[in-house]
């Protein structure tokens, strides 16, 4: 459904400020960049402007009390397949993390829980953001302000309108970036947007449904537990709770529908209805989310597909009707009598951390928003561009000269709707596809009509494309290419669409930060520049199967390591010490001809490695 919005209304239940600048400063500050909405995604775009020149001002911006969207609020099992799919900051992240937990436990310690930093509680995660922030003294953090309205002049934002704890606030900048899961600033602004699926022949997507409708994918809370007595927290009755909603779940408990209240698919305990994520945080705690498939589920997509386009009211009440049935439903598990007591045990042995979220109850204060307003954007992501190149037998996704990001989660959707009864029924539009490591267009993040505004999250897709791209490693990646080239265009006030590509990649190489998957050249790599430019400019499809060989296993994963976490993809090794094929050297000269015309002597060149090497210095 192709819908526009004049109008943007968000946040709600606000709190508490942790940190914000004066209500005096705010009302008279002009900032080179506002980004509204401090996600992952959000955070990522200001912190490459603000590293790029110092004296860059950047307000990053919140309705929320704090910073860091789901990773703050109960997301810390993160979306992602091979540990060599991540560069860039959320490399950096996970290595700021697991120093923490080394500095702080030790070398032998909760340090292991962490897994490679990719684990962390909501305490710690903001944490590390917290102290990266304030390393870069041009951004400001302005929490709990929502935005009320937008001035376009033209083809550019001028000023956005904040309502904050002290007031209305007026603020001027040069660029936008929109880091909202929601889209809420792209729409105030007049973007073109869709909130709902297409059908399955606009882009010809097997995994569409046949005709287009209203439908967004399932949203629940991502919540921090423990069964570790001494750090639990009771859970709390909410408001307005009521034992009656409850009671048709009782009837699955005694015919064994319902098997057990916490599963874990990856401990072979199939069944339950609050998934326990795999592997375990540290210091005993675990991520709780949705059970996909179950007959009991966390998400409402019946219920919250209201939410992308809805006024605050309107997002209030759908916010503690998940209260009602996420918490609630816990709340009736421990404490209800007519509960069969195996179940409330298992239920009591359960509780909040004691050591997170202090602020909100132990609680989170964001529901976990999968999919809202989709930008139509300069380029639409669609289920096409995590597929194979077709008609080869390449093992690699189709290549994109235009890339500034890389992602390597399949598309995969918790539902869009439901039928039958809540307890007992079925979620409907659910899907899990396999892909292999695909590449992200620049046009993903750029309206088509606004030159000064970058969309990193509620980025342009179609709602299959989405599935695949809604991750918060991804959607950094996104933010970080997206404040890159705010960083490029800032210096010569040009428009974010006339930025060439191959300059982002440039910087985002330098920062490490990847735009095409390798198995074998991580971010560490003294050859990870060069590589990187390489392979983005075209020189690992030569690396694929001959035309006349047996296709690849398109998605095939490494070896399975814990969880959903495999080793890397097969065949997407560049091999730097692998001889040259006559076949594979011809193509890269041809290559080489056009990116660097100046090289000399790559007909002498004998490995892979060196062939790179010589064409990337004479760039």
């Amino acid at each position: 459904m192709m819908k526009r919005m004049p109008h943007c209304l968000s946040a709600f239940a606000l709190l508490a400020m942790i940190a914000a600048v004066s209500a005096e400063e705010v009302q008279h500050l002009e900032y080179d960049v506002v980004v509204y909405g401090a996600t992952p995604g959000g955070i990522a775009a200001a912190i490459p402007v603000a590293r790029n020149d110092s004296k860059h001002r950047i307000a990053l911006v919140t309705p929320y009390q704090r910073v860091g969207g789901m990773i703050t609020n109960g997301l810390t099992h993160p979306d992602f397949r091979t540990f060599e799919g991540r560069t860039g900051l959320f490399q950096e992240l996970n290595q700021r993390v697991e120093e923490y937990y080394r500095k702080r436990y030790g070398a032998d310690s909760q340090v292991r829980d962490s897994l490679h930093g990719t684990h962390a509680g909501p305490e710690v995660n903001h944490i590390i953001l917290r102290t990266i922030l304030a390393e870069l003294p041009g951004i400001a953090i302005m929490p709990r302000h929502r935005l009320a309205a937008v001035k376009v002049d033209g083809r550019r934002i001028r000023s956005i309108q904040l309502k904050g704890p002290d007031g209305a606030v007026t603020i001027k900048a040069k660029y936008f970036v929109d880091g909202t899961y929601e889209g809420d600033l792209m729409a105030a602004a007049g973007v073109e947007y869709r909130v709902g699926r297409e059908g399955q022949k606009e882009f010809g997507e097997s995994l569409a449904p046949t005709t287009a409708d209203d439908q967004v994918q399932g949203y629940n809370f991502r919540l921090t537990m423990t069964d570790v007595a001494e750090n639990q927290a009771p859970i709390p009755k909410p408001d307005a709770y009521d034992r009656q909603d409850y009671l048709e779940l009782l009837p699955l408990l005694e015919d064994g529908s319902v098997q057990r209240i916490f599963g874990d698919p990856y401990k072979n305990l199939k069944g339950g209805i609050y998934k326990r994520q795999t592997p375990i945080l540290p210091n005993g705690k675990r991520d709780i989310n949705d059970v996909s498939r179950s007959i009991v589920r966390l998400s409402l997509p019946h219920l919250n597909n209201d939410w992308p386009e809805g006024s605050e009211g309107e997002r209030q009440r759908i916010f503690e009707e998940h209260v009602r049935h996420n918490i609630g439903m816990l709340y009736f598990l421990q404490h209800d009598e007519a509960v069969p007591a195996k179940f409330r045990e298992e239920a009591r042995a359960w509780g909040l951390c004691r050591d997170e979220l202090k602020y909100n109850r132990h609680l989170p204060e964001q529901l976990y928003v999968r999919e809202a307003r989709r930008m139509v954007g300069r380029y639409v992501f669609t289920q096409r561009d995590t597929e194979r190149t077709p008609n080869t037998p390449h093992a690699r996704a189709v290549f994109h000269p235009e890339a500034i990001a890389m992602g390597e989660y399949g598309p995969n959707c918790h539902g869009t709707d439901h039928e039958g009864p809540l307890f007992g029924g079925r979620h409907t539009g659910e899907f899990y596809q396999r892909a292999a490591p695909y590449q992200i267009p620049y046009g993903t993040i750029l309206p088509q009509k606004i030159d000064n505004l970058a969309v990193p999250v509620a980025c342009s897709s179609s709602h299959v494309g989405f599935c695949a791209l809604r991750l918060e490693p991804i959607w950094m990646s996104l933010g970080q290419a997206a404040g890159t080239s705010i960083g490029l265009a800032l210096s010569e006030d040009r428009a974010l669409p006339d930025i060439e590509t191959a300059d982002i990649r440039k910087r985002l190489h330098e920062a490490g930060a990847g735009t095409i998957y390798t198995s074998d050249v991580p971010e560490s790599s003294d050859h990870f520049a060069a590589v990187q430019w390489w392979g983005s400019a075209g020189g690992f499809i030569a690396l694929d199967r001959a035309a006349d060989e047996e296709p690849a296993e398109y998605g095939r994963r490494g070896k399975h390591k814990i969880g959903q976490y495999h080793n890397a993809f097969p065949d997407h090794a560049v091999d730097l010490d692998a001889r040259l094929s006559k076949r594979v050297q011809s193509e890269w000269i041809k290559l080489a001809r056009e990116l660097a015309p100046r090289a000399s002597g790559l007909e002498n060149a004998t490995t892979r490695g060196e062939f790179i090497h010589q064409a990337w210095s004479a760039r």
